[in-house]
């Protein structure tokens, strides 16, 4: 997965809720034991949590940079929380173009959104990083990034919904970076009315006045862990 050998015109691989045909990752997807983690870091151990998507991002030898984004802005629910869990599919080495985080970027404002509608950039991707932070009064040189360079195959990282974090260039000649991302919210989460405006969610609420009274399906929104 992630890599045929090819090494001309490599482009990522993203397949997203992966727990609807496969078994194994449903189970991963679906723990328990990763609810009540996510509950606790996030406060939400008396609403309990929900699994809003999964994604694979499989990254080819060659492949483009990811662009400094933010996770939240793509999930309209209320209320707008999110949290995400990234396992690591690969030991993650620094060739590889591990996930980076901004440090202490999910406490800027929302004065950019932070959704790139262009995810793999040839120059890096820090245009809206870079943005946010000047609108926060950072000064460029003084962001801070920390890189998961180092978490081995099987290791998680967790990461507020409105961190900005993207990943470099993978330098390998051989090697494809992998990883499986899983998004979270409460448990009581609504659909906003922008959710009619978004290709991932439109399904859900098509030809709805009131989408806040749409109840999400569990199949495709299981809760994962619940107070009760």
């Amino acid at each position: 997965l992630g890599f045929s050998g090819n090494l001309h015109n490599v482009k990522v691989m993203q397949v997203i809720n992966v727990h609807k045909c496969d078994n194994l990752f449903r189970a991963v997807a679906t723990s328990s034991s990763l609810g009540r983690i996510v509950a606790e870091l996030a406060g939400w151990t008396e609403v309990g949590v929900r699994l809003a998507q999964d994604q694979v991002w499989a990254k080819p030898p060659g492949a483009a940079p990811l662009a400094f984004h933010r996770d939240a802005p793509y999930f309209m629910f209320d209320p707008p929380h999110v949290v995400t869990v990234w396992i690591a599919l690969d030991d993650m080495e620094e060739e590889l173009g591990p996930l980076e985080y901004a440090k202490g970027s999910h406490k800027w404002g929302e004065g950019r959104v932070g959704s790139a509608n262009v995810f793999f950039e040839a120059d890096g991707g820090n245009a809206l990083l870079h943005s946010a932070a000047e609108r926060e009064g950072i000064p460029i040189e003084s962001i801070e990034i920390e890189s998961m360079a180092g978490l081995r195959a099987g290791s998680i990282s967790i990461h507020d919904g409105r961190t900005w974090h993207g990943s470099k260039k993978n330098r390998s000649k051989c090697r494809p970076r992998r990883g499986l991302g899983l998004h979270f919210v409460p448990r009581p989460v609504q659909f906003t009315q922008d959710a009619s405006k978004s290709r991932l969610w439109k399904s859900y609420v098509e030809g709805v006045d009131d989408v806040s009274r749409v109840e999400l399906p569990e199949e495709d929104f299981p809760v994962v862990w619940d107070p009760a």
